[in-house]
């Protein structure tokens, strides 16, 4: 019996079965296991989006299924795979290129210092495509469609699940719920025709005025 977390996910690594490299890592609900189980290729559960991923659909880069294990507590499943091209947003073969950490790696509160924007740009990119490719059972579709009145709607609850989370749950769960609150953010200036840019120059300005 597999063990999903009280989220309803599973972590899924996923590895070459040719080389036995570690590609990527990734989450998984019930219905993502089930269509990658079913083959031929690997489908994840994107927590930022919202929505079922099917790897590869907008970039080419598919993953084909050859074994899916799990591991000794059933809370994790490895996926072996056939690369069709680069597992890794930024073009590399696998996700983790970016080097090896040491300690001078991590900030003063054991951090890893990497680029928050960089991950904001690829998300609004994402969403810019399903906004103009519209793919069905697309939650950013979807919420898109809606129109700009309902995407504002969803910020606030999210920021309200934000606050709670703050004040009354734990730091896994502020993190994941400020995920969504950013994501939905990300959407809401899609909808209003708002370029990011404009909010980056803003907090550029306010960080040099002090």
């Amino acid at each position: 019996m597999i063990q999903f977390n009280d989220r309803g996910l599973i972590p899924a690594i996923v590895q070459d079965a040719e080389s036995g490299r570690v590609l990527m890592h990734a989450y998984m609900n019930e219905e993502a296991l089930r269509r990658t189980l079913e083959g031929p290729d690997a489908w994840f559960y994107s927590r930022s989006r919202q929505e079922l991923w099917h790897k590869g659909e907008t970039s080419g880069n598919y993953m084909k299924v050859v074994e899916v294990e799990r591991d000794c507590d059933s809370d994790a499943v490895l996926v072996a795979v056939v690369p069709v091209g680069p597992a890794c947003h930024t073009g590399t073969e696998s996700c983790f290129d970016s080097g090896s950490l040491d300690a001078g790696s991590l900030d003063a509160n054991g951090a890893t210092t990497k680029p928050g924007p960089g991950v904001l740009a690829d998300l609004l990119e994402v969403i810019k495509r399903r906004a103009e490719e519209k793919p069905e059972g697309s939650y950013t579709a979807e919420l898109l469609e809606a129109g700009t009145r309902r995407v504002a709607q969803k910020v606030v609850e999210e920021a309200g699940e934000v606050a709670i989370a703050a004040v009354s749950q734990t730091g896994e769960d502020l993190v994941n719920e400020m995920a969504d609150l950013l994501y939905h953010s990300m959407v809401l200036l899609t909808s209003a025709g708002v370029s990011a840019d404009k909010v980056w120059d803003v907090l550029a300005k306010r960080r040099r005025q002090g």
